[in-house]
């Protein structure tokens, strides 16, 4: 697997090696140990994945506050998607920056988002389908976001980007300002 670093710190994209021949390919796309080597010890308890029908549903921002904080491995099973993680540590450097990158079943990218961070995402085909193991339990109380469209985050959302799309619950969330300090550097 090799692992690419990104400005905002901690984030991680995994491309597992591909062994191919004239039948296919074979990939081993996850190795807890290499993981654990960049990242630390990391116990994943709940594995999630979402069907959107429609290419241009946004999803997200979305993340969990103490003490249910969630990190996030996050995987395009089918379609294609650009996934998104907001840096929320209030004194990071990096705070307010994002990372986007496009993920696909193709590439097969692993795009790692630790706990501090919003995640989410827009799907750049029909029917595809994301794949995401988390640290933590879903805990609705824990639950929280911030707005897709902030002008303080400044993602480029791809020009299909469909805002009708959106969960009544993601219409509604706070901006960065507005945000509180859920996370800082020392969590």
């Amino acid at each position: 697997m090799e692992f690419r670093t990104f400005a905002v710190e901690g984030l991680l994209e995994i491309t597992p090696r591909k062994l191919e021949d004239e039948r296919g390919y074979f990939s081993e796309v996850f190795r807890l140990s290499a993981f654990a080597e960049r990242v630390g010890p990391t116990a994943f308890v709940q594995d999630n994945q979402s069907l959107s029908k429609r290419a241009g549903t946004i999803r997200g921002l979305h993340f969990q506050s103490h003490p249910a904080a969630q990190g996030k491995l996050v995987r395009c099973l089918a379609g294609r998607l650009l996934d998104v993680a907001v840096d929320l540590r209030r004194n990071s450097p990096s705070y307010g920056q994002h990372v986007a990158l496009e993920l696909s079943p193709d590439d097969n990218k692993h795009f790692w988002i630790p706990a501090g961070f919003a995640h989410g995402f827009c799907t750049l085909e029909p029917d595809s389908v994301i794949s995401y193991r988390v640290t933590s339990y879903y805990s609705p109380e824990h639950d929280k976001g911030v707005a897709w469209d902030d002008p303080d985050i400044a993602i480029d959302w791809p020009a299909i980007a469909d805002p009708e799309s959106l969960s009544a619950k993601d219409r509604v969330q706070p901006t960065l300002k507005q945000l509180p300090a859920y996370f800082s550097l020392n969590d």
